[in-house]
């Protein structure tokens, strides 16, 4: 062989060695979103995948733009109940009780005692409702049907119970500002009553369906994981941080609503991955119905709103028959009630998270400033870390056990 046809062959060998490399280093962008069934809401996220590999991701929020801040700056105060509403959907009594607790706290008020059982109530139910779609969802993005479909009819009777209450069943407007707009009927508490009663029965069976079930645990054991320092870090709440092995939940460290007066546990998570995320929620569900068990148990007697004139709409009758009570409905209604100068801050345990309201107020009767402190925005945050290096398949069920609710991405 002559010495141009080895140099050839050698020119052929580097080109062909070039062509190889460049088949592994050659990346795919696919964007997972922002209309994609797996993602459950208005999410976009451009992967960069080598194969079913994630290599980097980035996310985008702002898809709904809702610009809530923006909108309760020019609302009176008890209509931002109906904004509060839209953040996370799937619990929305949690996010009014929230706002109608910060409003109280500017204004000085303390509801009775009553009243604040009921709240805890309704919020417990709606934590219950939130962890339901959530555990279901990761179940069915793993390939478990079943228990989406046999369990969801429980969140369903959850929302008869708050169609009794308030008369809507999802974005419920639910409260008010100084307490709750009705007493609980006698159908509302037999309701509530059956629901725990009936309610284990079921729950003990989606257990059973997954919580040992040795596919589910390979799907989502060492799946999309954080550490408890880089949760922290981020600014993690609720159950995505208990998972992480943090013990912090708002109910416990800053009690609000008389919470200190019920036992419960606080589940903590190990690995901070999607199988504890999920048990997290679990337990979580079993500790909530404890706590509305006491809650019944132990009623106190008495009103169920405060002395708040200026705030709480008076009862319609009232307003038919009474002069005064038509001359405040008017002004609440017209958003003529001024609230003292002051700056506030307050949080609740919301089913995701610490969800709190940073109001300032300029004496005037809109806010002058109006923050909300979303935990699903600061989940979506961390998200492309927990995902790196992971499978495709491993990027949908991580998104789902984070809870990320779209309506809480757009303030």
């Amino acid at each position: 062989m002559d010495e141009t046809t080895l140099k050839e062959n050698k020119i052929n060998q580097q080109a062909s060695t070039t062509e190889h490399e460049e088949f592994h280093t050659q990346y795919t962008t696919l964007n997972l979103g922002p209309t994609h069934p797996a993602t459950h809401g208005i999410f976009q996220n451009i992967l960069t995948m080598d194969g079913e590999i994630i290599i980097d991701s980035e996310q985008t929020c702002g898809y709904i733009h809702r610009a809530f801040e923006k909108i309760a700056e020019r609302r009176p105060f008890y209509q931002i109940t109906t904004l509060t509403d839209r953040l996370n959907y799937c619990s929305s009594p949690i996010n009014n009780m929230g706002w109608h607790m910060t409003v109280e706290k500017l204004i000085g008020v303390e509801i009775p005692k009553r009243a604040q059982y009921m709240r805890v109530i309704i919020m417990e139910l709606a934590r219950i409702s939130d962890h339901i779609v959530c555990n279901t969802v990761i179940g069915v993005d793993t390939g478990a049907l079943t228990g989406f479909t046999y369990l969801f009819q429980w969140r369903e009777k959850i929302y008869d119970i708050f169609e009794h209450i308030c008369g809507a069943r999802l974005t419920t407007n639910i409260g008010r500002i100084g307490g709750l707009e009705r007493d609980f009927s006698p159908e509302v508490y037999k309701r509530i009553n059956a629901f725990l009663a009936e309610f284990p029965k079921a729950f003990t069976e989606f257990c059973t369906l997954l919580e040992r079930n040795r596919i589910f645990f390979d799907r989502t054991a060492k799946t999309g994981p954080i550490s408890a320092e880089r949760a922290l870090n981020y600014g993690f709440t609720g159950p995505n941080l208990r998972a992480a092995g943090v013990d912090y939940d708002v109910r416990v460290a800053d009690p609000y609503s008389s919470y200190e007066d019920f036992e419960f546990q606080i589940p903590i998570g190990v690995s901070g991955d999607t199988y504890d995320r999920f048990m997290v929620r679990q337990e979580e569900m079993w500790q909530s119905l404890k706590i509305i068990r006491q809650a019944l148990d132990n009623m106190p007697q008495g009103k169920h709103f405060a002395d708040v004139p200026e705030f709480y709409l008076p009862p319609k009758e009232d307003v038919y028959h009474n002069m005064e009570a038509l001359i405040w409905h008017f002004k609440i209604v017209m958003g003529e009630s001024d609230v003292p100068k002051g700056e506030v801050y307050h949080a609740v345990e919301g089913a995701n998270g610490e969800l709190g309201f940073y109001l300032v107020s300029d004496g005037g009767r809109t806010p002058y400033k109006l923050h909300f402190r979303r935990p699903c925005f600061i989940f979506y945050q961390a998200y492309p870390e927990m995902i790196r290096g992971g499978m495709l398949s491993d990027a949908i069920v991580t998104l789902s056990s984070l809870n990320v609710i779209a309506g809480e991405l757009d303030a």
